[in-house]
């Protein structure tokens, strides 16, 4: 049975396996919508309601997330993002993240860019094991455009672009 898809058919249903959730949930509360009556048809509007914002993360996620074949394992652990890679390395704590940057003339692949409070960077290949768990990460800085980011990523300009930047609070 394993072998009923190919490697890549697979490899791409898995990448959008949140969509295809959602359109099969969706697909259950309109059939429930349309056919009952009285709770079951309210259920099946909400239903409808709720696949329908899962179904637009689902997509977002599929966006950003990568094969997952480049070097490196990404843990992320107690909001401490940690990167492990054949060469390089490091760790940096989400709140402390001032800058996040796509670089893509890195090789092997374009790199994520985080810049801390001090100074130091962290750079992660875009399609490094665990990468999809950045997503996240990203998502929850304050002002970030997810679809800003997302658009950079899938044109992957020629030079180092600011995703985002950390708005410096004045005291006075």
């Amino acid at each position: 049975m394993a072998d009923f898809l190919r490697p890549e058919a697979r490899a791409t249903l898995w990448r959008w396996r949140e969509v295809l959730a959602a359109g099969a949930l969706e697909a259950l509360g309109l059939w429930w919508a349309i056919e009952s009556m009285g709770i079951v048809r309210w259920l099946g509007v909400t239903l409808v309601l709720i696949a329908t914002g899962l179904g637009f993360a689902g997509v977002q996620r599929a966006r950003f997330r990568q094969d997952g074949q480049g070097p490196g394992i990404v843990m992320l652990d107690e909001r401490r993002l940690v990167y492990m890679g054949p060469l390089t390395g490091g760790a940096m704590d989400v709140a402390d993240m001032t800058r996040l940057e796509l670089e893509p003339a890195a090789l092997p692949a374009p790199h994520w860019v985080m810049t801390g409070i001090g100074g130091q960077t962290l750079a992660i290949p875009v399609n490094a094991e665990g990468a999809e768990a950045l997503f996240d990460v990203f998502a929850a800085l304050p002002g970030i455009r997810s679809n800003q980011m997302l658009d950079v990523l899938e044109r992957t300009p020629g030079a180092r672009v600011t995703v985002w930047e950390k708005t410096r609070t004045l005291l006075h």
